[in-house]
C-alpha cells in the first residue's frame, strides 16, 4: 500500500493501432518536455504501465528503461521517426506473394484447393522482421531489475485467445495482487516475453497467431484490442489511482455536415470500419463508464463511500484532434509498391486524378513509413502542448517553473513543422 502522504499512483494506457501508435510517442515526448519545463523531479512518472497492441511494445518499451524515462522516450521517437514497413512484415514482392497475395487468391478459388493444406497462409502479412526489430527495441531483460530498483511497480500487456475466445491480461509486478477474473477475460501474472508482444500486436487477419502458455494450456492469441471490454481497467487493478490514456483515434466527431461516400463499400473499407470498432469503441466506453462512477461516488457521503469497493480514478485522456484516416490517405503511396499493389486488390486506392483516396482506414493500421509516422509524432505532440496547463496539473508539476518564452517554444517549433496542415 502507497503511504498516506505519498502522492496517487499514476497509471499509462497506451491503445492498439497499428502504425497509429506512433502518436504515443509524439504525446509521450510532449509530456518529457513539459516536464523539464516545470523543473518537476526526474524519474518515471508512471510507476504502472498497461498496453495493448503496439501500445503493448511501446509500453514494454518504456517500462524496460523506467530508470531513465526521457532517454526511453527518446528511443522510441528514433524508432517510430525512421519507421520502414519493412521492419514490421516483409514488404518484398516474394513475402507479399507467399502470404497475401495467397490468401486473396483463396478467397476467390479456395473451394478448388482447399484440401492442399500447405497452400492455407495464416495472415495477409508476414511479420518477422518485427522478431529482429523487437530484440532491439525492447529489453525485457531489465524488467526485473527495473522494478527491484523501485522504477516501476507494475507492467501489464494484454492478448486475446483465439482457442478460448478469453481476453487475457499478462501482468509482471513487484508485489502481489489477486488477480481480476471477469466475463469473458482474466488476469494472469507472468513473465513477459517477446512471444506475449507479438501475440498482443497480432492484428486479425493481417498477422499470424502466436502461442502462449495459460494454466498450463497452449493457446493462440491475437491482438489485445479483440474483446477488450475495459482498457483502463488493467492500470486500476495494478494500483492506479490516476490514469493517463493516450488514444489513437479522435473520441468524438466535430459537429457538422456528415460526408459520406454512396457507392458500395469495398472490401477495404468494410476491414477499416471493423478495426476501428476493434481498436477504438472500446476505450470511449470505458471512459464514459469511468466517468459515471467517478460521478455516483461524488454524490455519496463519506461513510456510504466507504462501505464501497469501488473508488474515483482521475483520467485524463489525450487523443487525435485530427482524423488519423485523412493523414493516412495522404501518405498511402508511401506504401511498398508490393503492399500497395496488394491493398489495391481489396480497395485501397490513394488520391489522384481528382478521385478521394480510398480503404484509407485500413491503410492507417500498416503505414509503418517515416512520413506517416512522423506526422502523427507531430501532432501528438501538438494536441499535448496545447493542453500544456491540464497536463501539468494533472502530474502535480508546479508551471512557474516554465517561462513563458518555453511555453510559446514547443508550440512555435511544432508549428513550424506544418502539424495540422
Amino acid at each position: 500500500m502507497q503511504p498516506a502522504t505519498s502522492k496517487p499512483l499514476t497509471g499509462l494506457i497506451l491503445t492498439g493501432g497499428g502504425a497509429r501508435a506512433a502518436y504515443q510517442v509524439g504525446v509521450l515526448k510532449a509530456v518529457s518536455r513539459i516536464r523539464r519545463d516545470c523543473k518537476a523531479p526526474s524519474g518515471n512518472p508512471f510507476p504502472v504501465i498497461a498496453g495493448t497492441s503496439a501500445g503493448a511494445i511501446n509500453a514494454a518499451a518504456l517500462a524496460c528503461h523506467a530508470d531513465h524515462f526521457d532517454l526511453a522516450v527518446a528511443g522510441l521517437a528514433e524508432v517510430w521517426s525512421n519507421f520502414q514497413a519493412e521492419q514490421v512484415y516483409r514488404a518484398d514482392s516474394l513475402g507479399v506473394i507467399r502470404t497475401g497475395a495467397r490468401w486473396l487468391t483463396l478467397w476467390s478459388i479456395g473451394w478448388i484447393i482447399a484440401r492442399w493444406r500447405r497452400m492455407r497462409p495464416r495472415s495477409l502479412l508476414d511479420n518477422s522482421p518485427l522478431h529482429d526489430l523487437l530484440k532491439r527495441m525492447v529489453h525485457l531483460e531489465r524488467l526485473h531489475e527495473v522494478m527491484e530498483g523501485g522504477h516501476l511497480q507494475a507492467l501489464a500487456v494484454t492478448g486475446s485467445s483465439y482457442s478460448s475466445g478469453f481476453h487475457v491480461t499478462f501482468y509482471d509486478a513487484v508485489r502481489d495482487f489477486l488477480p481480476w477474473n471477469r466475463s469473458q477475460r482474466i488476469a494472469v501474472k507472468s513473465q513477459i516475453t517477446m512471444a506475449h508482444l507479438l501475440a498482443s500486436s497480432a492484428i486479425p487477419f493481417v498477422f499470424p497467431a502466436v502461442p502462449l502458455s495459460v494454466e498450463g494450456q497452449t493457446e493462440y492469441f491475437g491482438d489485445g484490442s479483440m474483446r477488450q471490454a475495459a482498457p483502463i481497467s488493467p492500470a486500476v487493478h495494478l494500483g492506479a489511482e490516476k490514469v493517463l490514456v493516450i488514444g489513437a483515434g479522435r473520441m468524438h466527431e466535430p459537429p457538422g455536415e456528415r460526408r459520406a461516400a454512396t457507392e458500395y463499400p469495398s472490401l477495404a473499407q468494410i476491414a477499416g470500419h471493423a478495426l476501428s470498432n476493434i481498436f477504438l469503441d472500446a476505450l470511449a466506453v470505458d471512459i464514459e463508464r469511468l466517468q459515471r462512477i467517478n460521478n455516483t461516488l461524488s454524490l455519496l457521503s463519506p461513510e456510504a463511500r466507504a462501505k464501497t469497493s469501488l473508488r474515483p480514478i482521475e483520467v485524463l485522456v489525450i487523443a487525435p484532434s485530427q482524423r488519423l484516416d485523412d493523414i493516412a490517405a495522404r501518405h498511402i503511396a508511401n506504401l511498398p509498391p508490393a503492399v500497395r499493389a496488394l491493398l489495391r486488390g481489396v480497395g485501397v486506392s490513394s488520391p489522384e486524378h481528382g478521385h478521394e483516396a480510398r480503404g484509407s482506414a485500413l491503410a492507417s493500421y500498416l503505414l509503418f513509413e517515416a512520413p506517416f509516422t512522423r506526422e502523427l509524432i507531430a501532432l501528438g505532440e501538438a494536441d499535448t502542448f496545447a493542453r500544456r496547463e491540464e497536463v501539468a496539473a494533472f502530474f502535480g508539476w508546479d508551471q512557474r517553473g516554465a517561462t513563458p518564452a518555453q511555453r510559446a517554444a514547443s508550440t512555435e517549433g511544432l508549428l513550424a513543422a506544418g502539424v495540422g496542415a
